[in-house]
């Protein structure tokens, strides 16, 4: 008996590890669903530049509108490979676990119980899963967030990608300024993280109206898209307490008549799914804030035009 609550507590360890990595990769929903999307031109087959360093300021700069209750569904994510693996791994645990009871017949001992070669096994298929679900967040390309785009992103596996060329912010810059020699550093700043605050803001109420003018038509179809699949899966992801604490400037650009600039965004926020029926917390949680750093590129005809976010790319490492 006491083999058999021992067999029980082990496999109960294993299930809740495998439970909670994979509904792990769920747990941030916010615009774009930390996953990479768009188009950052010709260096969309290229990961984005880290900004120079800069000591991060210790205050965060909140969002200006007190929380409110805008919402936004979660993508839906799972896919085939963690069905699979969840599937394998769960049969397995209930086989394993309904031999263990007693039953099932078999062997020479009758009920038998599960042995040391059993749970080197089960905790095998644990890591194995742990690592293709932390693989898959890290990675996280467009085209396998459970959606089908009408057109594809280009964007490319991180192991695909290629490095950055040497960013040399300065001199991009001042080829934007010889088109618009209005263009302010610290004021373009200020607009992104506007940008950014409208953008979710409009991502919680899942109506991408008030922005249709700061997104390229690229990314709204993807945002729609997005929304679209969310609203009919009865789902809406909840953004709190947004505070951005740092925009630089990452790579500055001008190519096929447009300026480029990339800002790596370094916020936090609490982002949680519920369900809109019931108010039921699916995925996230309420009370501890997700940190994240993105890549947000925006990009205009060259000249003083007004500027529109045309990808989303996540920081590696």
């Amino acid at each position: 008996m006491k083999r058999k609550i021992t067999c029980i507590m082990v496999l109960s360890v294993v299930a809740s590890v495998i439970c909670m990595t994979t509904l792990q990769q769920n747990a941030e929903a916010r615009a774009g669903g930390s996953r990479s999307i768009g188009s950052r031109g010709t260096r969309s087959y290229s990961q984005p530049a880290s900004p120079s360093s800069q000591p991060r300021p210790s205050q965060p700069i909140q969002q200006p509108s007190a929380p409110s209750p805008f919402q936004s569904p979660q993508p839906a994510g799972g896919g085939f490979l963690r069905s699979m693996a969840g599937g394998l791994a769960g049969g397995l645990l209930g086989g394993m676990l309904f031999r263990s009871l007693g039953f099932g017949g078999g062997g020479a001992g009758g009920g038998g119980g599960i042995g040391l070669f059993e749970i080197i096994l089960l905790g095998g298929i644990a890591y194995l899963i742990y690592r293709m679900v932390m693989k898959r967040r890290q990675a996280a390309p467009a085209g396998q967030s459970g959606y089908n785009y009408v057109e594809p992103i280009p964007h490319q596996q991180p192991s695909q990608l290629q490095s950055a060329p040497p960013a040399d912010v300065a001199t991009g810059l001042a080829h934007i300024r010889q088109m618009d020699a209005s263009f302010d550093e610290q004021r373009f700043t200020d607009s992104v993280m506007d940008l950014f605050f409208k953008i979710q803001g409009a991502w919680m109420n899942r109506d991408l109206a008030p922005v249709a003018n700061l997104l390229t038509p690229q990314m709204h179809q993807i945002f729609q898209t997005d929304i679209d699949n969310l609203l009919r899966e009865h789902k809406i992801n909840r953004l709190e307490n947004i505070a951005v604490r740092s925009v630089e400037i990452a790579e500055a650009w001008q190519e096929a008549g447009q300026d480029y600039i990339t800002t790596l965004i370094y916020a936090n926020l609490l982002d949680y799914t519920t369900n809109d029926s019931t108010g039921q917390v699916i995925e996230g949680s309420k009370t501890d804030p997700v940190k994240f750093e993105e890549y947000w590129t925006v990009t205009r005809p060259v000249g003083g035009n007004a500027w529109q976010l045309s990808a989303i790319d996540q920081k590696q490492g």
